[in-house]
This record gives C-alpha cells, structure tokens and sequence, in this order.
C-alpha cells in the first residue's frame, strides 16, 4: 500500500472552487506512480526493460469533490496480479478520513518493443503485495453502448496530451469527453473502457449520446472503432 497528503490546489479547481474531475484522476495515477517508483519499479526501471503498465480500465466513484485548499490522503494499493493482468484500487479522504472518492483498476503490463502484452515476472510484481480489495460497488468493464448517439467534430492529439509513453495520457481522454457534456453536470461515477491508443497526430472522432442519466462518449478513430469508450454518471 502507498498513501501521500496533499492540499487541495488553485490550478486543481473548477468554476464552483472544487477539484476537478480530471484533478482527482490525476491524483490517483500519481499515487500508482509513486508506489511504483518506492518499491524500486519506476519510470527508470519500465524504460530499461522495455516494459509498462498500461491502463485498459476505470471505475471511479466520486462521494465529494473537495474544496480550494482542504487537506486530503490518497491512497492505492495493488488487490490482485493474475497472468498479463494487474487489479489496483484507489482511495482519496479528508482531513477527518471521511473517503471523499475510490476506484478500481485493471491494468496490462506491455512489452514495449514488442508492442504486445507480456506476463510479468515474479520480482515485476512481487514487491508491491497485495491487499483486500476496498468495499464499494464494483460494475463490470464492459459498458453498454445507446443505439442513437450523436457525431461531434473532430479534433487532433496535441503534444499536451502525451505521456511519457507516447501515447494520449489515460486522464486526457477523460478530459476530451468531458468536453462533450453540458458544463453544470456533475459527474459521481466514472468509468473508462481503453481499447487502443492514440499518438500524436491522430484525429479523434467523438460520439456521444445521453440516456438513463448517464452519457456515454466514444473517442474513435477515422474508421470509428474507438481508442477509448467513456461513462459519466
């Protein structure tokens, strides 16, 4: 388990003076990020094997979004390591432990060079233990698609939306379909299914279709198969 304090920054809030959504995501790939790099798996070591954990799925619930300048604990910790597959859950709480959001993950390790997955070796994961998984209302990755949607205009991969990978940073698709929906809506669970990654110089052609209090947006490519099907409820 990994666990680091923070302070709820100007730069992390929206209109309404509360953390953004992509803020909370981001706090949550960080704290993944810095259990990596404590337990001696980080950046440097992925890079000098050629090897990375990829992200294929999220489910993140959101209780409260905290306020400008509150203090807050974040927390992960890996719940299981089976074949090509890693399951990671996440937590965030207040200064009183009041959980204000959680999440649970499904990640593929990469090989790199050979741009397939490969199953991890026993010191690749062995460090990081496992721990139960949180209590909270797991659903299952698939996400079921509305029969209408809506096309919407098309955009390119930026620079600012690469990661150390190359490829478009998993918060970043969040983002772009954040871009689709009405601006007052408040998001209390999300969840987003990644099926291929997009580099530097794709289009993306997003649909979206709202339905049952949900809106579904599909970040697709020219021929419309989607590099990543995102849920806001």
């Amino acid at each position: 388990m990994y666990e680091f304090k923070s302070r709820v920054r100007y730069s992390e809030i929206d209109h309404r003076g509360t953390m953004t959504l992509p803020a909370l995501i981001n706090y949550f790939q960080d704290s993944s990020t810095f259990h990596s790099e404590a337990v001696g798996l980080g950046m440097e070591y992925l890079r000098e094997k050629q090897k990375a954990w990829v992200l294929s799925y999220w489910q993140v619930i959101v209780e409260r979004y905290p306020k400008l300048g509150e203090e807050i604990t974040v927390g992960t910790f890996a719940t299981e390591f089976k074949g090509l597959y890693g399951n990671r859950n996440f937590y965030m709480n207040d200064s009183s432990g009041s959980r204000l959001a959680c999440a649970n993950s499904i990640w593929v390790f990469m090989d790199l060079a050979k741009g397939r997955p490969a199953r991890p070796e026993p010191e690749q994961i062995e460090p990081y233990g496992t721990c139960p998984p949180l209590s909270m209302p797991y659903e299952g990755r698939k996400i079921a698609m509305p029969e209408k949607c809506e096309s919407l205009p098309p955009f390119p991969v930026r620079r600012y939306h690469i990661d150390t990978n190359e490829h478009v940073n998993n918060c970043q698709y969040v983002q772009m379909a954040l871009e689709s929906v009405p601006q007052e809506t408040v998001v209390k669970q999300l969840r987003v299914d990644y099926k291929k990654s997009a580099v530097l110089g794709d289009m993306i052609f997003p649909k979206m279709s709202a339905e049952d209090g949900r809106i579904v947006v599909e970040l697709c490519d020219g021929e419309g198969r989607p590099y990543a099907v995102v849920e806001l409820k």
